[in-house]
């Protein structure tokens, strides 16, 4: 099953940039594109997860699984972020062993959210 992970691509990392400068979380977006990304990952770039004073941050989620926010990444943190998303990808609701996951992913959790319930049908 895909899993997908959100990348902040208009973060500043708490700066202001100079003219033409790439957003920080542009950078890591591309970083981990060449990284490589592993077999059911689905990176999708957005325009803010709301994380900005965290630094760049990205989220994992997936259907039925747990998701997770991450913060105070940068490009350095790429190879990690793949680790960390192929383990996510392949943990059947999303809930990866502590010493299994990448450091960054035991330290800059910013937020746990549990799966949806599936909703009932109203009753007529």
């Amino acid at each position: 099953m895909t899993v997908t992970l959100h990348v902040c691509i208009t973060c500043r990392a708490g700066r202001t940039l100079m003219e033409g400068e790439t957003a920080p979380g542009a950078r890591l977006h591309s970083a981990i594109l060449e990284a490589g990304v592993p077999e059911g990952v689905n990176v999708v770039p957005v325009e803010c997860l709301s994380a900005c004073s965290q630094g760049c941050s990205i989220a994992l989620s997936g259907p039925r699984r747990w998701s997770y926010v991450y913060g105070r990444l940068s490009d350095a943190s790429a190879p990690d972020v793949v680790a960390g998303a192929a383990a996510y990808a392949a943990a059947p609701d999303g809930i990866v062993p502590w010493r299994s996951r990448p450091e960054i992913f035991r330290k800059q959790s910013l937020a746990r959210i549990p799966p949806i319930a599936a909703v009932p049908e109203a009753s007529e």
